[in-house]
């Protein structure tokens, strides 16, 4: 029986409904999912699953290492642990506009107060002052800071002018953070990407109150259009990434979407939040690839720090 696991933290309707859904779509397949369970690991050890679903690593170190391990023993993670313990919001703008697909002006910046374990001659190699004045003729206001590797909108702060920058920048501490042209928009869409080959497009309205920020939105069809480009770009950015499930937010100024916000391998999936139609696609595609997956002869590789993993059989 090909095993998959589920590894969650918090969150219940969507890893519960994967089980579920995966055991009985799938019953008599030769596949299963159930919950990960981990104990110490040993590095003679076999993790037990052929495919990982990786719902809170980013919260809890062991459990990223365990992932790691995992994946040099041969089980396909979702998503790579390698490449998501590398990747930050930052360096992901960079990947973006190499992808072809358009994303806000964007400005890393140096910590407001040093972290753990440094002192001032840490950073000698710091140019000081700073070219603020630079800076904001670059990204212009309003704009936002944000953590350059935070999710979930903490630490999120729009800033329409220097002073408004500065009181935020001053209260953000030890996190490094960046600062990122805001997009004045038309239309707001976050959109699923999952296995790199399928993209739900939902219209979503940020400024709402959280449980409201997919009823809150127009009605009516998305121009033919602007979907045909939305999901080139969602393929292009999780292609680029190694994501095999993402959510990607792009704001529309002008007609041309922006991606905003597509460094989130644990995308929100709550039924209370996303509702039933966008749950249950999720939902539904996750379960599909995560059985390819797990019944593939031969997986794809998965890419480490120092290149590749060998063939997973």
């Amino acid at each position: 029986m090909k095993k998959i696991g589920i590894l969650r933290g918090m969150e219940t309707t969507f890893p519960d409904a994967l089980i579920e859904h995966i055991n009985t779509k799938y019953a008599g397949k030769g596949v299963s999912a159930e919950f990960v369970k981990i104990d110490s690991v040993r590095m003679d050890g076999e993790p037990g699953y052929e495919v990982i679903i990786d719902r809170i690593s980013h919260e809890v170190p062991f459990y990223r290492s365990y992932l790691k391990w995992a994946a040099l023993k041969g089980t396909y993670i979702i998503n790579n642990p390698f490449w998501w313990s590398a990747d930050d919001k930052f360096i992901d703008n960079e990947i973006a506009m190499r992808a072809g697909v358009a994303v806000p002006k964007t400005v890393i910046l140096p910590h407001k107060i040093h972290p753990p374990n440094t002192k001032s001659t840490s950073f000698r190699n710091l140019s000081y002052p700073i070219d603020w004045k630079g800076i904001f003729n670059y990204v212009g206001f309003p704009a936002f800071l944000k953590p350059h590797d935070g999710g979930g909108w903490r630490d999120v702060t729009k800033v329409s002018n220097e002073h408004e920058f500065f009181d935020a920048y001053n209260d953000s501490g030890q996190l490094c953070m960046m600062l990122q042209e805001g997009i004045e928009f038309t239309e707001y869409y976050r959109c699923y990407g999952i296995g790199q080959k399928d993209v739900h497009i939902m219209r979503y309205n940020p400024g709402a109150e959280p449980h409201l920020r997919y009823h809150d939105v127009p009605k009516g069809p998305i121009p033919a259009k602007m979907q045909a480009r939305i999901k080139k770009d969602v393929l292009a950015l999780c292609k680029a990434l190694g994501y095999d499930m993402n959510t990607v937010e792009f704001a529309v100024r002008d007609g041309i979407p922006y991606a905003i916000d597509f460094m989130n391998p644990a995308p929100d999936a709550d039924y209370n939040s996303v509702g039933s139609e966008n749950f249950f696609w999720i939902v539904d595609a996750m379960s599909d690839f995560a059985v390819k997956k797990a019944t593939q002869k031969k997986r794809p590789l998965q890419h480490t720090a120092n290149g590749l993993l060998g063939p997973h059989a």
